[in-house]
């Protein structure tokens, strides 16, 4: 069985660049990357990360009401 890496938030930021762990934390919050609780901790999943690198860390375009 191959499980997907789980990285915390401090070692998601250094992923991202060394961006701070508040940013991060902001991101979870605005939805930009989508969190995965172990125990009581935060954690992000590797492949969330890749999509925020390929998204070039643009922000999720709002949904419109029609």
């Amino acid at each position: 069985m191959d499980l997907e890496p789980l990285l915390s938030v401090e070692e998601a930021a250094r992923a991202l660049g060394g961006i701070s762990k508040w940013t991060v934390h902001a991101w979870l919050s605005q939805g930009k990357l989508r969190r995965t609780k172990v125990g009581g901790r935060t954690m992000v999943r590797e492949s969330e990360l890749q999509k925020v690198i390929e998204d070039g860390g643009k922000s999720p375009s709002p949904r419109r009401e029609r």
